[in-house]
């Protein structure tokens, strides 16, 4: 029987992963290969398609074929649509008329399965095998929704990305499945492709690709621009849109503080265009030279073409290619606000944001300019003694039901290392509710949050307002 493997990506980045699996020899042979991107945008008429985002055509060539889910689907939207479990039967059969599969054996390679639209697909090829690849910082994280047997006892292994040496991903271990490295060498290769292809008119400072750095552990120290990385955070109800735009403007200043005169910003695809207005008119005022990059490249694109002097950001994936890969100087600014509002606790960007604040150094620290310099990627050892316990924790705080293994070593890390540094990362109400070191005792938890007591100062509000008026 013939075998069919459905690679499924909705980022350009997710597509760059792919296609190093692929060329890493990642997968068994196929008898067809096939990419299903997906356009997830809130509307995605008005957004760029993957298909014709710059580079795409250099890894075209890795596919049989490229086919797109929200046609499949139309007119409903990927993000926000699955089948209902009787109609799956039916959408197969579509799908495999629509395709051209017949009665090959299908093989899916999905990203995000705990959500639509990776999550829809899976539900259709109820006989599929399933691999998982991760697209960034979130696979160090635990799996944010519970998943139906009927899936994770299909899912063989997740593929990552190696963004922190010494870190094992979270994300789907309490069903058993391993993670897989993806080979650096290949994604850096595939990367190159992309560089090739960009085309970026207007750059300040790009010199030749010299390609990778060698791997000495410590940052180059190159003499391009700062480049600084928008994230469009606001678009995710953790930052008001005027608070993004004064995070922005502390990027800059930042950057001009460590004595950057050049600035490259790399605004998210989505965001609005008057953000980009506010910096211009800030960097006017430092006098320093801003280049708004308006081609949609990813930032990796940039690190091989500019060989930037700093890259600043908040938590993106971004800052750890820069700094792991790359060996690029990095800078982060705002995860202390995004640590503290970032809701509920089980947000399944906490991790990144976490990992993001144990490991790069702060823009607006007093010694910003010396940390800066100084810093260099933690080799897997010092990453597995110090920052796996953290992340770990905070998995346990943030999923403690699909993590009870994790109970003993949350304790002791908490124990050991909960103090006004640490403290960030834990909420007490969280430790509180979970019974963990550093939470509110239980005989004094217990009163405030009991019924009768509650009913009790209700009405005493009630009976002081009634004196007064």
């Amino acid at each position: 029987m013939a075998r069919t493997r459905i690679l499924f990506a909705s980022t350009l980045y997710g597509v760059a992963t792919l296609a190093a699996a692929l060329d890493a020899d990642c997968f068994d042979p196929a008898d067809r290969t096939i990419l299903l991107t997906s356009n997830n945008a809130a509307v995605p008429e008005t957004a760029t398609p993957l298909e014709r985002m710059p580079g795409f055509e250099r890894l075209r060539g890795r596919f049989d074929e490229v086919l797109s889910w929200n046609e499949a689907i139309s007119p409903f939207h990927p993000g926000g649509w699955s089948p209902r479990p009787d109609d799956a039967p039916l959408w197969e059969r579509h799908l495999r008329l629509l395709w051209g599969l017949g009665d090959d054996s299908v093989e899916l390679v999905v990203e995000s399965i705990q959500v639509e639209p990776a999550l829809a697909l899976v539900q259709i090829f109820t006989g599929a095998p399933v691999h998982v690849y991760a697209d960034g910082l979130m696979s160090y994280g635990p799996t944010r929704n519970k998943l139906d047997l009927l899936v994770t006892t299909r899912i063989r292994r997740l593929l990552h990305l190696d963004l922190v040496p010494g870190l094992r991903p979270l994300l789907l271990s309490e069903h058993g499945v391993e993670p897989e490295i993806v080979p650096t060498e290949a994604f850096l290769a595939v990367l190159a492709e992309l560089s090739e292809a960009a085309d970026l008119p207007g750059l300040p400072g790009v010199p030749a690709d010299t390609g990778a750095p060698a791997d000495t552990g410590a940052p180059e120290r190159p003499a391009g621009p700062a480049l600084l990385l928008g994230q469009y955070l606001a678009a995710l109800g953790i930052l008001t849109a005027e608070e993004e735009e004064h995070l922005h403007v502390r990027m800059l200043r930042g950057a001009v503080a460590l004595g950057h005169r050049s600035v490259v910003f790399k605004p998210h695809p989505t965001a609005p265009a008057r953000w980009s207005r506010v910096l211009e008119k800030e960097a006017g005022e430092l006098g320093v030279e801003l280049t708004v990059l308006e081609t949609p490249v990813l930032a990796e694109v940039l690190y091989r073409r500019m060989r930037p002097a700093l890259v600043v950001g908040c938590f993106s994936t971004a800052l750890l290619t820069a700094a792991v890969l790359h060996r690029l100087p990095v800078a982060r600014i705002g995860t202390e606000v995004l640590l503290e509002r970032l809701s509920p606790y089980q947000n399944s960007n906490r991790v990144p944001v976490t990992v993001v604040h144990a490991m790069l150094p702060d823009l607006e620290a007093e010694d910003a300019q010396r940390a800066v310099a100084d810093w260099s990627v933690p080799d897997a050892e010092a990453v597995a003694a110090t920052l796996s316990p953290l992340v770990r924790a905070v998995g346990y705080c943030m999923q403690a039901q699909s993590y009870p293994h994790l109970r003993d070593s949350a304790v002791a890390y908490l124990r050991m290392n909960l103090d006004a540094r640490t403290r960030v990362y834990f909420k007490r109400r969280r430790l509180t509710a979970l019974a963990l070191p550093g939470g509110v005792p239980a005989k004094l938890s217990g009163l405030p949050r009991n019924a009768a007591v509650r009913r009790v100062a209700r009405r005493a509000r009630a009976l002081k307002r009634a004196a007064f008026k």
